[in-house]
């Protein structure tokens, strides 16, 4: 099992940039398909994007493509979404998910994770 923590959330200007962090718990990162998600008031929760266990391959929604990039350090047993070019659209509760994995590979849906932080805050103003 595993234990998410994001940070790293805020209010920030449009064009502005934020960095979000989600540190996990064991020893095992490495074994772990990671993504970052994002719920907006009355919508639902989205894919922003998605690393497989070793870095190598990544994915995009079409709406960050460009803008944002997702990395991990899996000696800090971290992975990073940075978040530039910041739009009021982006305004929503950020997750990150984890789960374990065995392919390689990377997932883009929400049932494919086993397990999820609490969020983090991100507000972008006009």
């Amino acid at each position: 099992q595993v234990q998410l923590v994001e940070s790293g959330g805020g209010l920030v200007q449009a064009g502005g940039s934020l960095r979000l962090s989600c540190a996990a718990s064991g020893r095992t990162f490495s074994s772990y398909a990671m993504g970052w998600f994002r719920q907006a008031p009355g919508k639902e929760r989205e894919l922003v994007a998605a690393i497989s266990r070793c870095g190598a391959l990544t994915y995009y929604a079409d709406s960050v493509k460009g803008r944002f990039t997702i990395s991990r350090d899996n000696a800090k047993n971290t992975v990073y979404l940075e978040m530039n070019s910041l739009k009021p659209e982006d305004t929503a509760i950020h997750y990150c998910a984890a789960r374990v994995d065995t392919s390689n590979f990377y997932y883009t849906s929400t049932t494919s994770y086993d397990y999820w932080g609490q969020g983090t805050q991100v507000t972008v103003s006009s």
